[in-house]
């Protein structure tokens, strides 16, 4: 599964009544539609979030008699990621709610990191430095661990808010 995104989609049933609300014009049960499928992601997103921030990142150890230091970036990479997790819901077209990285919020060396964070291992240069690399892990599947749990909630909460609408327009 791509880290990227995560869609809950009932294409047929919410592409169906998305046409009967626009041709109804019932403007507020679509906007209440729409809150209630966001609420529905917003605890995998906050879940996402937390999982990111608390993961346990580990690095290969220094060699004695070498000097460490502060990272010379301010970007804490964690909390960078979990401030980029986001949620788009849309009640037309390509009806659904979808819980995604938005890489434009992400600085341009960190575009990829989510998916790399995701496979749990990763090489990188040493504080930039081409000529000294080492490894770093984290706990692989992240992303997907962390969806899986939230997916038969999410599809329930859907199919609740759905029906409720049907119930409310037939």
């Amino acid at each position: 599964m791509a880290v990227s995104s995560v869609q809950i989609l009932g294409t047929g049933q919410l592409l169906e009544l998305q046409r009967k609300l626009r041709a109804a014009g019932h403007e507020n049960i679509r906007s209440s539609m729409q809150r209630r499928i966001r609420r529905a992601a917003e605890p995998l997103r906050d879940d996402l979030q937390s999982t990111i921030r608390d993961l346990p990142i580990r690095g290969t150890a220094r060699g004695s008699g070498k000097r460490g230091g502060p990272s010379p970036t301010t970007r804490p990479l964690r909390a960078t990621l979990a401030e980029a997790i986001r949620i788009s819901v849309r009640v037309s077209g390509n009806p659904g709610a979808r819980v995604y990285v938005d890489k434009g919020r992400l600085p341009p060396d960190l575009r990829n990191m989510p998916s790399v964070i995701n496979d749990g291992r990763w090489r990188h240069p040493v504080f930039g430095n081409r000529r000294k690399w080492t490894q770093q892990t984290a706990p692989p599947l992240w992303w997907d661990k962390t969806v899986r749990r939230h997916t038969p909630r999410m599809t329930a909460e859907v199919a609740r808010v759905v029906d409720d609408v049907r119930r409310h327009i037939e």
